[in-house]
């Protein structure tokens, strides 16, 4: 399982992913599930992945051999895209086509595989926007209702999103979010692990403005937890019934 999380805010975007897979309690790895595509100052589009390993790395090679084809045009490569929405299309076509083709070769076995991505950037000239996309292809989008999406074990961070997050949210604030959040999951589910990937995209940059990884002894995010823990327990002492 895994846990990847995306704000979308008035200042930009914070994103944030774990990179543990495990296919049983004795096969864990460690996965990159952030990628990243940018020209700086042009466009930039982050990728997370969750669900099965052979379908998010195969839509991710695909993507990535779809960029480079000599032939590649604005209907073919998510860097030639005229708008987010476009790019967003190909992402969900390509992830589904992937999820049909594996699917094949597993039915014999009466098995299937499934991913979902959360899709973020900017081109030059037009909005910044995220999605989530789903195993089918089909997506929908943050608004400023709802400004973040999840994919994975998305249910014990959700709570400190519901309480803090809008459009209006500092990044500084937002990063602390979503790894409070993140701390959240790691406290209650194995199967979501060290280290994280994180990245900041501010509005109108077209490009990663921070990009972070958070090893498993990271003293800064290890205090922020031990912070978090004490201010809840502190929080639930002075609570009246």
């Amino acid at each position: 399982m895994t846990y990847c999380v995306g704000l979308l805010l008035n200042d930009g975007a914070v994103l944030l992913s774990d990179t543990r897979t495990n296919a049983g309690f004795d096969n864990i790895a460690i996965y990159r599930k952030m990628f990243i595509f940018e020209e700086p100052g042009e466009r930039v589009i982050t990728i997370l992945t969750a669900g099965s390993l052979s379908v998010t790395q195969t839509t991710i090679a695909r993507l990535r051999d779809a960029m480079n084809h000599p032939d590649a045009d604005e209907d073919s490569s998510i860097m030639k895209a005229p708008t987010m929405l476009k790019a967003a299309e190909i992402i969900g076509n390509m992830l589904a086509k992937v999820r049909a083709d594996i699917d094949d070769k597993l039915s014999a076995m009466r098995q299937g595989a499934s991913a979902s991505l959360i899709v973020a950037g900017q081109r030059k000239g037009g909005e910044m926007r995220m999605f989530l996309i789903y195993p089918e292809g089909n997506f929908i989008e943050a608004t400023e209702d709802t400004p973040f999406l999840q994919i994975g074990e998305h249910k014990y961070g959700k709570p400190i999103l519901d309480r803090v997050v809008n459009m209006d949210t500092t990044l500084a604030d937002a990063q602390k979010a979503v790894l409070l959040s993140m701390d959240s999951t790691l406290r209650s589910n194995l199967s979501v692990g060290m280290p994280l990937d994180m990245a900041v995209i501010e509005r109108d940059a077209c490009r990663v403005t921070l990009r972070r990884r958070i090893e498993a002894g990271d003293e800064g995010f290890r205090a922020m937890s031990e912070g978090w823990s004490q201010a809840l327990r502190d929080g639930f002492s002075q609570i009246k019934i």
